[in-house]
């Protein structure tokens, strides 16, 4: 069994909440979200704000918080194969409920299908906010395009 192994990433100023999955093995090394190179969530993330995309963890660190957002993991520990998300096994939700009673956080986007599911089956009884399910930035989501995946995610944007 893998815990997760960072904090929420929010302010007294985040409005709309990002949830990932679980940390790939590459972001858990570095202690931060979304730190596989491979992974399009900070290009598309800098898209949809209107900023540079950010290089440094602090970087990274203040596109989110300057933007009103909040970066969190559906999942507190699971059992996981690599990095995969088909592999999650025995996953225990983070306490998303407990984040929202402490924050001023009225949306909810999921980045993928694996966070939904692990969001709306355990936290969204409990906090009544429904989440939106947008497309994998993870690279073994091939399908999409950075265009697309930039396009689709753009309804963060929207209703700030």
């Amino acid at each position: 069994m893998i815990i997760h192994p960072f904090p929420p990433l929010y302010s007294a100023d985040s409005k709309t909440l990002i949830l990932g999955s679980f940390p790939s093995v590459k972001s858990r090394e570095q202690g931060f979200y979304y730190g596989h190179p491979q992974n399009r969530f900070w290009k598309v993330a800098a898209a949809v704000c209107g900023r540079p995309v950010p290089e440094t963890v602090e970087e990274k660190r203040l596109l989110i918080l300057e933007s009103g957002l909040a970066l969190w993991d559906s999942i507190g520990s699971c059992e996981i194969t690599g990095s995969s998300d088909a592999s999650i096994r025995n996953a225990e939700p983070n306490d998303i409920a407990g984040l929202l009673a402490g924050s001023g956080i009225e949306r909810i986007f999921c980045n993928g299908t694996r966070s939904w599911e692990i969001y709306m089956k355990y936290q969204y009884p409990l906090t009544g906010i429904k989440a939106v399910k947008l497309p994998s930035t993870s690279p073994a989501n091939a399908a999409w395009s950075l265009e697309r995946l930039i396009e689709a995610w753009r309804v963060i944007g929207e209703g700030k």
